[in-house]
């Protein structure tokens, strides 16, 4: 799904191997259909609306697929994403792959896709994430006779990779023109060819195919990504060689081989030959024949792509004579190619006009060729005109996805935003010459007017992705107030999203992240923000970003040293502290917003950190199944004597906000220890919510109507059952709140509530974008009966207070202020104050609202936590300006309070 090279989505292969497990398939001859499930899972049993918080984009469209014969039907295939159908009307992409559930997680990776050209309600895919070890189950073949609103599947008895290296190549997948029952199949891994004769419904190797491909990209890598063989890439049909509903006789078939690329039948499948003459030295991405001109095109390139590929050509086989030709607008045998060819397309209204594209050109762009006598000549979508001036075909718009700029300026001849990398679909709609599509390793890019290069104008190109939300979310947080959702994402960084529904102005800079792991903000100072990432090639300028104006702006923190990745990190509830625990090195404060770190002690390197949402000083950790606590603001932490937590698998944890000490933890591996816990004593204990199989991510949210506790989310498997679900009576009961055809695949990276909206949720999938639910339904009865007590404002005695200096400087200083309810009674409302004794004057705030009159300092309580229940605590962080000194005269409620 990235958008550039050295990925290979490290999202899709962190989070994704070792979810699930299936059986393999035994096939003799033809395979068995098989449902959408080993077994079927129970129905929601609350009603949502569900969508995704609006992205648009962000990962790589290895292919563009229209009908040939239903003008406006035209599909996208994604690596990690699913299949997309455009619709018509609003011009948004449909997904059509979120009934893929958790146990099938890897049917997202769609390796290649075939519409109907008999019958357009018709439409296929094979699918399958990774052909090496990181994906334990076998590919499919999905099939819908119904545009993609429901599916059959097909188990194969082998591994297919979608996102493994040649997946733009093809399609692999294609329907016969003629008799539609027929669908041929290229395979990876040495398996050859494969055909189906009732739609898609059974399938055999086609024996009589003599060659399963035998280019590897790395024959040496250990790990098995870059060592499998990428098969057999396309199959492309000569409608014109058959008539009638006799399956068609001409059959042209590309594999990896630089040797023996094309194959051709003419007895519909029964016996292949090596097409004689072809070229070689090259693997041939793309075969597309123009059956009026008698013509077969051939892009090639040294690579299987997506990510390299440095030199190739384009050739063109008549069919008729036999004779090969090279038409290379830039030929491999020139000192100025250093690129391969793919993108290959035919405007089928015009069949003499054909275009291509550099398959990998990152400096400084892509060029694409346009020409309109079958290859004779070309001319290409920019030239040089003096380095490093360019002129220009085209105009590019951006504004439907304005992140596509990546944060940088135009640094000439390099363009910012660019027209594309890893572009191995560039289409031209079979209906309308002025109309095309192409994909990148980040959108879709198309327009309308693409003729307007022949008479010496210039195409507009815009962003045509909208609807599409191919994301693999690593966290997710929603503050109270301010940004609804700022998010942590592979590839593209994240955003601060102001508006779930609208696309943000630009993702994260200062410093720029490509994968931001861990994010973090301050419970009681929601404007404190700290994020932590890394670049997707690497590099980076700093790995922790920090922000104290909600993500409005960030700046680069300092690092401790050895830090070599991104870890995870937590902000004190006032925002006082940061704790960090980055790769590279051990678990580190900074009590200076990044400024400056000191190592703790008592927590192992690599422990997953948390913050305790009420108590500044209280951080939490987790390692190998120990749960750590520190007291003293991540100074020292110490280990916990609770027993029985998973020490295997995912695990992640969080706190309650407005709970001190209020901890939830899930995870596990399925054949260890695996569930769901809850600690109320700061991790000292635990106990199992026991209608939790296997629990993964845990987040929080508004608490139902009249109920004080917040509404818990969670992607697990409770009482036999794999979803998404709520509990708004902490734990004692839950309701599934997905249903069958709202799964995603795996969600288990992250999920939180939104804390201003009861039922809003928001959760993280591995390639299907952020998703968002609104409950639609009549909110539930409050499962909580508040018992009717007195509130009392409390007097001396009845409250405490602790007042401490967090940070100084000259001129200035950081504070904050804990009152803790010691009554036997709730205070609603409550407010507490201070008077300074040296003329210090508060100039910023957070927690609850500061205002100052004179010496005096007064606070109200935020909207989110306006009651303090009996042994509760609020905290109120500030900046000030001048010498800080002792405060006198600290109150709650007017009543003064013992301090400490």
């Amino acid at each position: 799904m990235s958008y550039r090279p050295l990925i290979a989505s490290l999202a899709g292969l962190g989070l994704a191997a070792g979810l699930g497990t299936a059986g393999a398939v035994a096939a003799t001859g033809g395979l068995t259909p098989a449902g959408l499930a080993a077994a079927p899972a129970a129905s929601a049993a609350q009603a949502y609306d569900w969508g995704n918080v609006e992205i648009v984009g962000g990962g790589f469209v290895p292919g563009i697929v229209f009908n040939q014969t239903e003008p406006g039907l035209v599909y996208a295939r994604t690596d990690i994403g699913g299949a997309y159908r455009l619709d018509a009307a609003t011009q948004r992409w449909i997904p059509l792959l979120d009934h893929v559930g958790w146990d099938d997680w890897n049917h997202n990776g769609v390796l290649s896709l075939a519409t109907d050209p008999v019958d357009p309600d018709n439409v296929y895919v094979a699918v399958g994430t990774y052909t090496n070890s990181w994906d334990p189950n076998d590919g499919a073949v999905l099939r819908s006779s119904d545009r993609g609103e429901t599916w059959q599947k097909t188990d194969l008895p082998f591994k297919v990779g979608g996102n493994m290296p040649g997946r733009g190549m093809g399609e692999r997948l294609s329907v016969d023109p003629h008799d539609n029952r027929v669908l041929y199949l290229g395979t990876e891994g040495g398996n050859g060819l494969w055909r189906s004769t009732d739609k898609g419904v059974t399938w055999s190797e086609v024996t009589a195919f003599p060659n399963p491909g035998s280019y590897v990209q790395d024959p040496d890598d250990e790990n098995g990504y870059l060592s499998s063989n990428q098969g057999v890439v396309w199959v492309t049909f000569d409608p014109s060689s058959s008539t009638g509903t006799q399956p068609t006789r001409t059959i042209y078939v590309g594999v990896a081989d630089k040797e023996n690329g094309v194959y051709r039948s003419t007895d519909a499948g029964a016996t292949w030959e090596r097409v004689p003459g072809q070229p070689t030295g090259f693997l041939p991405h793309k075969g597309v024949l123009d059956a009026t001109g008698r013509q077969l095109y051939v892009a090639t390139s040294d690579t299987g792509g997506p990510y390299d590929g440095g030199s190739g050509d384009v050739w063109r086989l008549d069919v008729a004579t036999g004779t090969w030709d090279r038409i290379s607008p830039v030929p491999s045998s020139s000192a100025d190619a250093y690129y391969g060819y793919s993108g290959l397309t035919i405007d089928r209204q015009d069949p003499d006009t054909l275009m291509v594209v550099s398959q990998v050109s990152w400096w400084p762009d892509i060029v694409i060729w346009r020409s309109t006598d079958r290859g004779e000549t070309w001319s290409r979508i920019w030239d040089w005109d003096g380095y490093p001036n360019r002129t220009l075909r085209y105009t590019l718009d951006i504004s439907g996805a304005p992140w596509l700029d990546f944060g940088e300026q135009p640094n000439p001849p390099e363009p910012s935003p660019k027209l594309g990398w890893m572009t191995e679909s560039f289409e031209i709609d079979p209906f309308d010459s002025d109309r095309f599509f192409y994909g990148t390793g980040a959108t879709i890019y198309g327009g309308t007017d693409l003729t307007e290069w022949d008479t010496g104008g210039t195409v507009d190109i815009s962003v045509k992705a909208q609807g599409i939300e191919e994301t693999a979310v690593l966290d997710l947080v929603a503050p109270p107030g301010g940004a609804e959702l700022i998010s942590g994402l592979a590839d593209i960084g994240g955003f601060v999203h102001t508006d779930v529904t609208q696309v943000p102005s630009g993702m994260y800079t200062q410093p720029y992240h490509g994968a931001v792991h861990s994010l973090d903000f301050a419970e009681l100072s929601p404007s404190t923000v700290v994020r932590v990432g890394q670049g997707v090639d690497g590099d980076v300028e700093s790995h922790i970003g920090i922000s104290t104006s909600g993500g409005s702006s960030w700046w680069a923190g300092q690092e401790p040293a050895g830090v070599t990745g991104a870890g995870t990190v937590a902000v004190a509830a006032d925002g006082g502290r940061i704790v960090w625990s980055p790769a590279g090195t051990g678990v580190h404060v900074s009590t200076t917003l990044g400024s400056g770190w000191t190592a703790s002690t008592g927590i192992p390197a690599g422990a997953r950190v948390e913050s305790d949402r009420v108590n500044p000083q209280v951080f939490y950790g987790y390692a190998a199944g120990t749960f750590y606590r520190s007291t003293d603001g991540g100074a020292s932490f110490t280990a916990s004597t609770a027993a029985g937590l998973p020490a295997d698998g995912n695990v992640r944890f969080a706190a309650v906000p407005g709970h001190e000490g209020d901890v939830w933890l899930a995870g596990g591996a399925t054949d260890k220890t695996y569930g769901m816990w809850r600690s109320t004593d700061r991790g000292a204990t635990f106990t199992r919510v026991s209608a939790v199989d296997e629990g993964d991510a845990v987040g929080f949210g508004k608490a139902a109507p009249g109920n004080s506790y917040p509404a818990v989310y969670t992607s697990s498997k409770i009482d036999g059952v794999r979803g998404l679900f709520r509990s708004d009576d902490a734990g004692a009961t839950w309701v599934r709140i997905n249903d069958d055809e709202h799964q995603w695949a795996w969600t288990g990276s992250t999920i939180t509530g939104d804390p201003d909206v009861y039922g809003r949720v928001f959760v993280g999938t591995n390639g299907r974008g952020i998703v968002v639910g609104d409950l639609t339904g009549t909110a539930p009865e409050p499962t909580e009966q508040p018992t009717e007590q007195p509130t009392e404002q409390p007097g001396t005695g009845a409250c405490t207070a602790q007042y401490a200096v967090t940070g100084s400087w000259p001129g200035g200083f950081q504070g904050s202020l804990t009152v803790k309810n010691t009554a036997t009674t709730p205070v609603t409302g409550w407010s507490a104050g201070w008077t300074f004794a040296s003329g210090e004057q508060v100039t910023q705030g957070w927690g609850g609202t500061l205002t100052q009159s004179g010496a005096t300092v007064s606070v109200a309580a935020p909207a989110w936590s306006t009651t303090l229940a009996p042994g509760a605590s609020a905290t109120v962080g500030f900046i000030a300006s001048g010498t800080a000194g002792t405060p006198t005269s600290i109150t709650l409620g007017g009543k003064a309070c013992s301090t400490s």
